[in-house]
């Protein structure tokens, strides 16, 4: 299936869901151990740093790789207003409009936290970070030769104008992150001083450090909000070379970045060109990529993978079939059913909904059985609840007993299996009964309420992939006298839908890092984003329950009692079923022509092709492609 949303984009600070694996200490505990006082050169929560302060290059980098060459590839993931089938801005700090993915590759920002880390972060635009002894200030001194790639220097007058737009006019999810950041101050001109508030934990922070650093001098005559068609300059690897909007654009290695030769970069991006070309349809886009036109492509669709990678090329060699491992993160995809509008507000309905979805027909028939039926909305993880509560988790629950259903007191919800008919009967009669206890019957071929109005959903999706997997779903569900529909429609009228909530139910899917955050658990399940545009809480659920739970996230003490709260969260959430789990596949399959060069392993908590391989000049002759 095509995954709506991907979020995993570490280099760009961890923009979502907070920093990956940090501790959920507040500050002043997490770094605890951390001196004060002392210029460091990264920050770690749990144990030391793995490179020290003399490292050459991240292990995962390759700094003897050819250099040059070209990567055409289709993007598996984007961030905040990114999109991967149109664009028409440049501007990707701002909710409005549509950027195209890898935007980030423009911008440093004064630390950049490793792929083989889950919690550190090392000085990149800042030559070291200095804190202050409550553990609330962070010091960075800037390097000299950080440069933007209009040749200017990176000033603190940049890094305070930076933190202060962006807090003010940014993305939403820029605005969370940065919301418990007190105050940004430069003391001179590479000195610049950054305090959190005592409400701000560690994984938040390490977000809040990673913001990206935009020029104040190109905002003399412009605002944030407005910038649309013009590139904003940054001081990363790449630069926009040729574009075209709604259809290609090319990012250029930047020969004169200034930090090239510097540990955090060194090894990386090994590309000259880097180019995306944008389809509206999946079918265009796979048979650019069978003629050679794209390099690069991670297969999302089931029916793609086993039915269409036959080709000649493949037969000969020339394109490379493959499965990587998954990163060690929980994988969030769900359905959200908007319980703005009321016929979705009963927990027994959105339980009646979710049992129509066959998956055991569905994987056999449809999927090829390629993927596995998801029970939590951190499946893949230690976060995921099993069996009973432990005496731990009931520690946790019990002072919510009569604000979360009975049930999860008792064994964790998982999901229906069905008979793999197509139309379990037992699985259909008890969709019934719960629609019933919301107030719902079945009369005829009708499900209505008192008033005589029939229940109503429509899935809306811009994906054909999923119209053809879920049409089954739907046709359950009219069986139970449910009038449910798919409506397809374009790109940008999704996501102007998304954004008003004006839908019934969507499918998204998010690359979550290996811990969470409150702010970014508040982006997903918090009342206080059930409202927000921009956030991801698109089943619009309140509970002053999961709330409460979420808060604790700060509270916490030792690893384990985190992955204890959180397995207590992940009872809740599934009892309540605000989100539906759908469905996961484990692995990264992917498809690329083979001319190119890579590790042997991939980094465990991020795999940006893009920045990891190189061009093979040599494998390139051999099929035709040098």
């Amino acid at each position: 299936m095509t995954a709506l949303t991907h979020l995993t984009r570490r280099r760009f600070g961890q923009l979502v869901l907070g920093a990956a694996a940090a501790s959920a200490l507040p500050l002043r505990d997490a770094l605890a151990n951390v001196p004060t006082g002392t210029p460091l050169h990264g920050l770690s929560a749990f144990g030391e740093l793995k490179y020290g302060p003399d490292f050459t290059h991240f292990d995962y980098a390759t700094p003897d790789a050819p250099q040059g060459g070209q990567l055409n590839f289709s993007v598996p993931n984007w961030v905040l207003n990114q999109s991967p089938i149109t664009f028409d801005t440049l501007n990707t700090f701002v909710l409005q409009g549509n950027a195209p993915p890898r935007m980030e590759s423009l911008y440093d920002a004064l630390v950049i936290s490793s792929l083989d880390e889950p919690d550190s972060l090392y000085c990149a635009v800042a030559e070291s970070v200095t804190l202050s002894p409550d553990r609330h200030g962070f010091t960075f001194i800037l390097r000299p030769e950080a440069r933007f790639a209009t040749g200017e220097p990176i000033t603190a007058a940049d890094v305070v104008f930076s933190y202060e737009t962006l807090k003010e006019k940014g993305h939403p999810s820029l605005v969370v992150v940065l919301r418990n950041v007190v105050s940004v101050a430069a003391e001179n001109d590479r000195t610049v001083r950054i305090i959190m508030s005592e409400r701000q934990n560690y994984q938040d922070a390490l977000s809040a450090l990673g913001m990206p650093i935009l020029p104040a001098a190109f905002f003399a005559d412009k605002d944030l909000a407005t910038v649309s068609s013009e590139a904003i300059p940054g001081s990363g690897p790449f630069a926009i070379g040729l574009y075209d909007f709604n259809k290609f654009i090319e990012y250029e290695r930047r020969e004169d970045y200034w930090a090239k030769n510097l540990p955090f970069a060194k090894g990386l991006n090994h590309f000259k060109t880097l180019r995306i070309d944008f389809f509206r349809d999946r079918q265009p886009a796979l048979e650019a990529f069978k003629k050679g036109l794209i390099h690069f492509r991670e297969e999302f669709t089931t029916k793609d993978w086993a039915t269409e990678y036959a080709f000649p090329a493949v037969q000969r060699g020339a394109v490379k079939l493959e499965e990587f491992p998954d990163e060690k993160r929980p994988g969030f995809q769900c359905w959200a059913l908007n319980q703005r509008r009321e016929r979705f507000a009963h927990a027994s309905v959105r339980h009646a909904i979710n049992m129509c979805f066959d998956f055991e027909w569905t994987n056999e028939n449809l999927l090829f059985g390629l993927r596995n039926h998801s029970n939590s909305p951190f499946e893949g993880s230690e976060f995921v609840a099993k069996g009973e509560p432990s005496a731990a988790e009931l520690a946790l629950l019990e002072p919510l007993r009569g604000q979360v259903p009975d049930e999860v007191f008792g064994p964790v919800w998982v999901q229906p299996v069905s008979d793999g008919s197509g139309r379990d009967r037992k699985v259909l009669r008890e969709a019934v009964r719960l629609f019933g206890e919301a107030g719902w019957r079945l009369s005829g071929n009708r499900m209505q309420n008192e008033a005589g109005e029939q229940f109503r959903l429509e899935y809306l999706t811009y994906g054909a992939e999923q119209q053809r997997v879920y049409a089954k779903f739907m046709e359950t569900l009219r069986a139970i006298g449910v009038d449910a529909s798919i409506r397809m429609v374009d790109a940008a009228q999704y996501q102007r839908r998304v954004n008003d909530f004006d839908f019934d139910m969507i499918l998204a899917a998010f690359g979550m890092v290996a811990t969470p955050t409150r702010e970014g658990l508040s982006l997903f399940f918090g009342s206080d984003s059930a409202d927000r545009s921009g956030a991801y809480n698109y089943p619009g659920m309140r509970s002053e329950a999961v709330d409460a739970l979420i808060e604790k996230v700060t509270t916490v003490t030792s690893r384990e009692d985190l992955v204890t709260l959180m397995r207590a969260l992940d009872r809740v959430l599934r009892w309540r079923l605000d989100w539906l789990p759908n469905i996961n596949a484990g692995v990264h399959r992917a498809a690329f022509w083979d001319m190119f060069g890579h590790r042997e392993t991939k980094p465990d908590y991020a795999w940006p092709v893009e920045s990891l391989w190189w061009f093979d000049e040599e494998k390139a002759r051999a099929i035709g492609k040098a």
